[in-house]
């Protein structure tokens, strides 16, 4: 049966317990890890967020408390008083591992069923079994550093956005359905029968509102909202710490906030970021690296080889140049010899999942060049390709030819992969990068039609203006995304303040005049009263954390994350609801088709 408290109170967390506290008679609480019954003396390992500390029951200290620790095992809840001893077998591995606590008086606060998981860094449970007793899995040392990790990230950016100016103001959760973007998460309105609200998929419009009232610098740490295809660094609910500053151009922008990085950074994790961070295009990102958010951590950068293999008589290079395509290659300098023809099967099994029909490949030894397209170049010809592609021994240099957003996306793809399998980045090193002159718009092939690249507040590049509506799609943005070790952990812009210009941008994107008054009307409206220009950004919080800590998985920062499918093994959601509550919102289901 469980003991209450009755006025025992904590003195010291477990994992403070040094040998300085050595004579000290001292009261812990928390869970039990482990339990060495040796007859006379019952060793515990009790845990609490602190760490962990060895308790020693000894009949000679008090034969009570020997007794009634017995009864105890894993995760059970207790509280312990007794005195702090040196340790007779020092264990070097521990914190604590120099002191124990011969206990004097035990109480059991709370008894535990065996665990469905074990509570310990390491355990090889499944995740969705872990996300189903996460209360258990966020016992976890490892689990909970994540959370003050990200405590402490959240605290240094209050206080330096605190301390530079800007006001923490709330924006509505309940809001308007809008187009563009991902979809949105609805909730219906019982008391206005067939409306619904939109869930935010962040707080745009409110904070550009508030530039209009004149707040002139706002920020808020918020959850935002996206019905979208999940992965390992998505959630549908996730954190942004959101910002929106008055009178600026994108370098005061920009500027700002690589001070808050830096500032988060260094009080999280002690790590010096070199200011101010490198710049680069995204034209220039797309070319080098076949992706908006490359990471330079390392090498593998794209070269374009169309003018020198378009006389090569190798049709899958002719036929794709002839069809407007690209062909592009990476060399991955020094490896020839740690990847196998097999291993480049299965490389081209990889890119084939990004649209490309194939991967042809060279390696370059010291006998020569050994590759199944080498039949098809002349001497002159191969020695030209290898100099454009920085050949020396021990290469493998891979290429794709098709379209050129397939020939992107699957060699950005492969670079990274092949960093990974190469083990060539280490999580501890943090490579940021602004990413910046985005394209306005990108080419919607199912809609056939133009839509926002970033969205329809996004102001152009001033000499791009007067191509919204005779050429959009080669219309630059004054959009900025910084990038972390291949990730975007933020992105933002300067936001059109000029209601003609948002009109040309509405119209751009296909919006009547009616339409675009229907779903932003109120939005529309208020720059009719003096827009000051602004501008703003988004950080992503949880990828921001997930960086920091070193893991490539996004529900490992997340108290109660949800899984690729949307649903939380916890509680099951989401779940069914009753007839009574959907008449109430005057909803009536379909059935599912198979």
């Amino acid at each position: 049966m469980a003991e209450a408290l009755n006025g025992t109170k904590r003195s010291h967390y477990c994992g403070v317990l040094r040998e300085t506290h050595i004579g000290e008679t001292v009261t812990v609480m928390g869970w039990v890890q482990k339990r060495r019954n040796l007859g006379s003396l019952i060793f515990i390992d009790l845990r609490d967020r602190e760490g962990i500390c060895q308790i020693v029951f000894d009949a000679e200290v008090s034969a009570e408390a020997l007794e009634k620790a017995n009864a105890l095992r894993s995760e059970f809840v207790i509280a312990v008083t007794g005195e702090v001893k040196k340790r007779h077998s020092v264990n070097p591995q521990m914190p604590t591992g120099m002191i124990e606590i011969f206990a004097s008086e035990l109480k059991i606060l709370c008894e535990s069923d065996v665990p469905p998981i074990h509570v310990e860094d390491g355990d090889e449970a499944n995740e969705r079994l872990r996300l189903k007793y996460r209360y258990l899995d966020l016992r976890k040392p490892s689990i909970q550093k994540n959370f003050y990790l990200r405590h402490q990230i959240t605290s240094t950016a209050r206080q330096f956005l605190n301390e530079n100016g800007f006001v923490d103001i709330e924006t509505p959760v309940l809001g308007k359905p809008t187009p563009e973007g991902a979809r949105d998460y609805l909730v219906p309105s019982r008391v206005n029968p067939n409306k619904f609200y939109a869930l935010p998929q962040s707080p745009q419009l409110f904070k550009q509102l508030l530039m209009v009232s004149g707040f002139d610098r706002y920020y808020q740490i918020t959850k935002c909202f996206r019905d979208e295809d999940l992965r390992a660094d998505r959630q549908p609910e996730f954190t942004q710490i959101d910002i929106e500053m008055s009178f600026v151009e994108e370098d005061d922008v920009m500027a700002i906030n690589e001070k808050l990085l830096a500032a988060i950074f260094k009080e999280a994790i002690g790590y010096e970021i070199p200011l101010p961070l490198p710049k680069m295009t995204y034209a220039e990102a797309m070319t080098r690296y076949g992706s908006d958010k490359p990471d330079i951590r390392f090498g593998f950068e794209l070269k374009c080889v169309n003018e020198i293999v378009k006389a090569v008589d190798f049709k899958v290079f002719t036929s794709t140049l002839e069809n407007g395509g690209d062909i592009r290659g990476i060399n991955v300098k020094g490896y020839g010899d740690r990847i196998s023809r097999k291993e480049i099967g299965k490389l081209e099994d990889f890119v084939k999942t990004y649209g490309a029909k194939g991967l042809a490949w060279i390696k370059t030894t010291a006998d020569g060049v050994s590759s199944p397209i080498a039949k098809f170049f002349d001497d002159a010809q191969m020695q030209a390709l290898l100099k454009a592609m920085d050949a020396g021994n021990n290469d493998l240099i891979l290429f794709v030819a098709d379209k050129p957003n397939i020939v992107f996306d699957s060699l950005g793809a492969l670079r990274n992969e092949l960093a990974k399998r190469l083990e060539l980045v280490r999580s501890d090193v943090y490579a940021f990068l602004w990413v910046t002159d985005f394209p306005l718009f990108e080419y919607d092939e199912e809609e056939k039609r133009y839509v926002a690249k970033h969205h329809p507040f996004t102001s152009p590049k001033d000499e791009d203006i007067d191509k919204l509506e005779s050429a959009p799609g080669e219309c630059r943005a004054k959009a900025y995304d910084i990038v972390l070790n291949g990730y975007e952990i933020g992105g933002g812009s300067i936001r059109i303040h000029d209601s003609s210009v948002q009109e040309k941008m509405f119209s751009a994107l296909g919006f009547s005049e009616e339409a675009a008054q229907d779903k932003f009307g109120f939005f529309i409206n208020a720059f009719k009263y003096g827009a000051p220009p602004h501008g703003g950004i988004a950080f992503g919080l949880d990828r921001i954390v997930m960086l920091a800590a070193g893991t490539d998985n996004i529900r490992d920062v997340i108290a109660f994350p949800k899984t690729q499918d949307a649903r939380c093994p916890l509680t099951d959601a989401p779940s069914s609801t009753e007839d009574k509550q959907l008449d109430e919102l005057y909803i009536a289901l379909k059935p599912v088709e198979k």
